[in-house]
């Protein structure tokens, strides 16, 4: 992807701590509202779509409650991204992989991703863009992120409880696989490549499943 100007000041408001409490049902449905706005913009013009006053019109909360669920909309579309991996995860689990070894089966998971992110290549690019912004403010937010893929990834090899070998495997995976859209979007990689990319790096998998059985 090129190389992109800093989010400019007026785009984000200063971070807040996020909430320890849990949502009541009202402020969960306000919030699904407003990652389906977010999304939908981002779908029809990708990352400089997302304004926040847009996205409080079209999810019909104020502008200040906007901002007190998500301080930018750097948070808001790293919060869309855990968004949109949550459901494909729901996705994955209707219809598992078939892949008869644990690193088969993650490449397969992966890919299967890969392609639902290239049938909205805007929301992608956005979402993509958002990571790259990201500062220490946002780190909640990327966290969720790092998690889901994660339990994508863990629940495609079959592990409940992995090993620091297997986990650190699985870190290696995560940022090639975010490096393989990057290059993917910014038409430096072609899906053939990136395929083979994401195969390669998921051998990683079998053998730290073999050297933990040593």
């Amino acid at each position: 992807m090129p190389a992109e100007a800093k989010v400019p000041a007026s785009t984000a408001r200063p971070a807040t701590q996020p909430a320890t409490s849990p949502l009541t049902e009202r402020q969960e449905a306000r919030r699904r509202r407003i990652l389906h706005a977010s999304a939908q913009l981002a779908s029809r013009g990708g990352f400089d779509a997302v304004q926040m006053r847009e996205v409080a019109e079209s999810s019909q909360v104020a502008l200040g409650t906007l901002y007190r669920y998500f301080p930018s909309k750097v948070h808001l579309l790293v919060a869309t991204m855990q968004d949109q991996l949550e459901h494909m995860h729901g996705t994955l689990r209707k219809k598992p992989p078939a892949g008869e070894t644990a690193a088969e089966r993650v490449a397969e998971t992966l890919m299967r991703a890969f392609r639902a992110l290239q049938r909205e290549p805007h929301l992608a690019d956005a979402m993509v863009r958002a990571l790259t912004f990201a500062d220490r403010s946002v780190s909640p937010e990327v966290d969720q992120v790092s998690r889901q893929t994660t339990a994508i990834i863990l629940d495609a090899m079959g592990q409940d409880d992995p090993t620091a070998d297997q986990l650190s495997a699985v870190r290696v995976i995560e940022h090639t696989w975010h490096s393989a859209l990057i290059t993917w979007l910014s038409g430096r990689a072609s899906i053939a490549q990136v395929k083979i990319d994401i195969e390669t790096v998921c051998r990683l998998i079998d053998l730290t499943s073999r050297s933990g059985e040593r």
